[in-house]
């Protein structure tokens, strides 16, 4: 067969059931070989950055890896951003990229670009695929790489000669790396001290991240929680990993994080982060995170272990099997002195926001949101003040129902990734908490979800700013709102939408808000719904850059 039909049928034995893209030249005979496949269905994007976020946010929901397609040149390119946005936020994507003929590298050859040197450093492993023999191992190894371990990308570059050239197919029979061996089973001492440490523990805190969700410790994690009557406060990226709902949760903790969760990891005196890699974002002033609590430090990748925070209790391994084996040490516990403590900050300090009979608040626009479904759709955000508000007010309580950018920030990742997610959960009701600047970085995707008959939910919080760059502005210098005003550029996003041959909604007053939303939401069709909110409101609490956690801002008047 030809390298085209081997690298079909190689995907195919990897479980591959889609793949996002869009053809050029040299891998026509890849799609060619696509077309003939009856097992992975093709989804043409409007855009590389649309099909390699659209893999990214199908991996997400489903656990599997995620792939995506394009040409080589720019179409490899345009899939920068969305490798480096699964590489800080450990997705699981195999990046297959066209490229010119193996004769032809190295000499400026049309629409040739090195893709394997550009992605080196925010990818696990590259392949530059040299002879057909390489094809079906650099697919299994690809895999294998991408979903083991601590999750990522991996790119496959593929020279057209090579999917050209005829060759008797043969698939390894087992994947053996030398020098890639990740660490599973935690050192039990370590399991065992941590046990201990959180077993004496006055006022303990779990500090969950995507780790957790990653390594599908969700349950462990919530036996854990109730046995030791443990609070829980999760990243960004951990939503979801604990019932955000329950009485033990404090949501998310850090920059935009909620007040009782910041005053509990500053006043801890154990804290067990799973999953987590202290970012900046989370910890504020590092010298004075987690200032007066011991430590415990759970991760699968030992880069990660102390590199922004130093820990007493190490422990590299699956967030899973640690778990469960520090289960058999740990005896259930009472702290009723330190969650009184947590239910009185709760309900001094809650999330708040001053509401209004005729402006509608973006806060409110989420609540309505989480109250229509009850908190059982699947939530993907944009970037910036509309993802803060999705993760203060829509409240997750089940693992891989949250989608959002974290590590890389990238504007333009919501919409694509919830066609991702569509397709990788059919029957689920999926929403894309948009703003008016992020929809318009791949708005093109309307027909990607369109022609696919895929029933994505699009809320745009509209304020007419870049509203997060507009926050800083008014709040670090002194409202000079420099090239952050959008509303007299911005398209009518219904009409947009309605060209696509999509529904499109615009919602100005208050009183429309419930039942456009929740017609929408039982439609079978993409929708946008554009909703123009309070033009100024700004994202609180709010920790400024380089503060500790327990310098919160909490209202701001200029």
């Amino acid at each position: 067969m030809t390298g085209a039909e081997a690298l079909v049928e190689a995907l195919e034995r990897q479980g591959v059931e889609v793949i996002f893209g869009i053809p050029g030249g040299v891998v026509l005979p890849l799609f060619d070989a696509l077309y003939k496949s009856k097992k992975i269905k093709v989804i043409l994007t409007r855009h590389e950055q649309g099909a390699v976020h659209a893999a990214d946010g199908y991996a997400r929901v489903t656990g599997k890896v995620g792939v995506c397609l394009a040409t080589s040149g720019p179409g490899a390119t345009n899939l920068v951003t969305g490798i480096c946005n699964a590489w800080m936020d450990s997705v699981p994507i195999v990046a297959l990229t066209g490229q010119v003929n193996t004769t032809l590298l190295g000499r400026d050859s049309f629409q040739e670009a090195d893709i394997f040197g550009i992605t080196m450093p925010i990818t696990k492993h590259s392949y530059l695929v040299k002879t057909p023999e390489m094809l079906t191992r650099s697919v299994a190894e690809a895999f294998y790489i991408a979903g083991t371990g601590r999750p990522g990308p991996v790119l496959i570059d593929l020279p057209a000669d090579i999917c050209a050239m005829e060759y008797k197919f043969k698939h390894p029979e087992a994947i053996e790396l030398r020098g890639y061996k990740p660490t599973i089973t935690g050192h039990k001492q370590q399991i065992k001290k941590a046990a201990k440490v959180l077993q004496s523990a006055k006022r303990p805190l779990l500090y969950v991240g995507g780790g957790v969700i990653i390594a599908e410790a969700s349950e462990e994690l919530k036996t854990l929680a109730l046995r030791m009557d443990i609070p829980v406060t999760n990243t960004l990226m951990g939503k979801g990993a604990f019932p955000e709902s329950h009485d033990l949760a404090l949501g998310m903790l850090g920059m935009h994080g909620t007040w009782y969760a910041n005053k509990a990891i500053s006043n801890a005196d154990v804290v067990m982060a799973v999953g987590v890699r202290f970012d900046d974002r989370v910890t504020g002033r590092i010298e004075s995170f987690a200032s007066n609590a011991r430590i415990i430090h759970i991760d699968v990748d030992p880069a990660e272990i102390a590199k922004n925070v130093p820990v007493e209790i190490p422990i590299v391994g699956n967030a899973k099997s640690i778990l469960a084996e520090m289960l058999m040490d740990l005896k259930a516990a009472k702290h009723d002195e330190w969650n009184l403590t947590l239910k009185q900050w709760k309900a001094e300090h809650p999330l708040s926001y001053k509401d209004s009979d005729t402006i509608i608040k973006p806060e409110y626009v989420v609540e309505q949101i989480y109250k229509i479904t009850g908190g059982k759709a699947i939530v993907c955000t944009e970037v910036g003040q509309n993802q803060m508000w999705a993760a203060q007010y829509y409240l997750n309580n089940e693992p891989r129902t949250w989608l959002s950018s974290g590590g890389l920030g990238t504007m333009g990742y919501g919409f694509p990734a919830a066609i991702g997610a569509q397709v990788g959960q059919p029957d689920a009701l999926v929403i894309d908490v948009a703003g008016d600047g992020s929809i318009q970085m791949n708005i093109q995707e309307l027909a990607t979800a369109v022609q696919n008959k895929l029933p994505v939910k699009i809320v745009i919080l509209n304020n007419g700013y870049l509203g997060m760059v507009r926050q800083w502005q008014q709040m670090f210098f002194d409202r000079r709102y420099a090239s952050s005003e959008l509303r007299s550029g911005n398209p009518d996003f219904a009409k947009v939408a309605q060209a696509y041959g999509a529904e499109g909604h615009t919602v100005t007053e208050k009183k429309d808000v419930i039942p456009v939303l929740r017609n929408a939401f039982k439609n079978k069709n993409t929708c946008i719904i554009d909703i123009h909110v309070e033009r100024e409101q700004n994202v609180m609490p709010m920790v400024p850059k380089g503060a500790s956690l327990d310098e919160m801002i909490t209202e701001w008047e200029d």
